[in-house]
């Protein structure tokens, strides 16, 4: 078995993995990144693009944000329709200056391995069989295979950021931790397609035939969603039939000008809130969807990692640079409290946006009424801006 070392070693490449491995080189200490998928696989996975601040500031200390800032969309609000209406959400004006960045997860991912690549980061694709060992010890180490090679890393600290179906927090005894899920009994069909985005701002819809998003990837890529069965298929649903019935669930004037093509990516992603806690055990350390899964609704999933990094980066920095264990030891404490305040805003908006199926009347009338007082009162606007934006770490 061949072994290495290091001070830190991340499991996943994606962007939280990335983000934490850089941040830790910048800060002179040593990482080792594993990914179990190839880098082309990496690179391909669509996913969200809304950016908080906090993200932005994090991507411009790791040194990776210069094609963000040139490329990117900065957005001072956004759109909520509700059938025929449409009401604009002024993050700016609400927030007191603050906005956030469009700009697609890959391009944030591909900004990151380049910027670790130029910098002399090592990160190892197609990692198969990772699995975090003794980390309830003084001696963690991570074992894996490189290209049929039996690898052992001994590290001081194992960061797991290899997502929701990832080894490390399956590799937590069950005794060891709590986990909180609530599935919703809808998903989104999304698609991509190469048309101009029918808004420069998103829109949140609102309808009575259920949910629909307008997003986009740039000024000439468009995302679009739209609120369908849990059991639904992805070949159920023609570019057409897809395009028809986001039309229904917008205002008329929006839908006229939207401009409609065929689309390169299609899928059905399902909605689920969940939370494992806590966040630490022993020298192993989860992030991001290792630890928690919102649904998409309030643009919060790559934020969230991208805070638990924040947290952890500081912790980690501080036992190294500092040799102070505060930090390092409230780091599950710390990104829980942000989490969970999260995982009720994405709630909340996904709870107040979708129509449920089977939904009792005085629950449909309840729902009706939350919107109409959030539209209604500065006060409701924002705080539902502040938690757009993104809370402070």
């Amino acid at each position: 078995m061949k072994t290495l070392s290091t001070q830190v070693c991340i499991i996943g490449a994606g962007p939280s993995g990335l983000l934490l491995g850089q941040l830790l080189h910048n800060a002179g200490i040593e990482t080792i990144i594993l990914e179990r998928s190839s880098l082309d696989h990496v690179l391909s996975r669509v996913r969200a693009g809304v950016l908080e601040q906090g993200t932005v500031r994090l991507l411009e200390e790791a040194g990776a944000g210069a094609r963000m800032h040139a490329e990117g969309l900065p957005h001072d609000g956004f759109a909520i329709s509700c059938e025929t209406d449409i009401h604009r959400i002024d993050l700016t004006q609400l927030t007191g200056g603050k906005n956030v960045m469009v700009y697609g997860q890959t391009e944030v991912t591909r900004d990151l391995v380049d910027h670790r690549s130029q910098t002399g980061g090592i990160t190892m694709y197609e990692a198969a069989d990772v699995e975090p060992q003794e980390f309830d010890t003084a001696g963690p180490y991570v074992t894996c295979k490189i290209a049929g090679e039996s690898v052992r890393i001994d590290c001081r600290f194992i960061a797991g950021c290899d997502g929701f179906h990832g080894a490390s927090r399956r590799s937590v005894p069950e005794t060891a931790i709590a986990t909180f899920e609530k599935v919703y009994p809808f998903g989104w069909l999304g698609i991509l397609a190469d048309v101009p985005p029918v808004s420069h701002e998103l829109i949140y819809a609102s309808h009575s035939r259920g949910f629909a998003l307008c997003s986009m990837r740039s000024n000439t890529r468009s995302r679009y969603y739209i609120q369908c069965n849990s059991d639904d298929h992805i070949e159920a649903w023609s570019d057409e039939q897809f395009w028809t019935e986001l039309r229904r669930r917008l205002p008329p004037e929006t839908a006229e000008a939207m401009i409609t093509g065929p689309s390169f990516e299609k899928s059905i992603a399902p909605l689920r809130s969940f939370v494992a806690e806590p966040m630490r055990f022993g020298s192993l350390f989860l992030v991001g969807d290792a630890a928690h899964i919102v649904p998409p609704t309030g643009a919060k999933g790559l934020n969230l990692a991208a805070s638990d990094v924040h947290y952890l980066f500081e912790g980690l920095r501080s036992h190294f640079l500092d040799s102070d264990t505060t930090l390092l030891d409230a780091y599950s404490e710390r990104a829980l409290s942000r989490v969970w305040k999260a995982v009720r805003f994405s709630w909340w908006m996904t709870t107040m946006l979708h129509r449920f199926p089977n939904q009792a009347p005085f629950d449909a009338k309840m729902t009706e009424t939350e919107l109409a007082y959030t539209l209604d009162s500065e006060a409701m606007r924002t705080a539902l801006a502040e938690n757009y934006v993104g809370l402070p770490y």
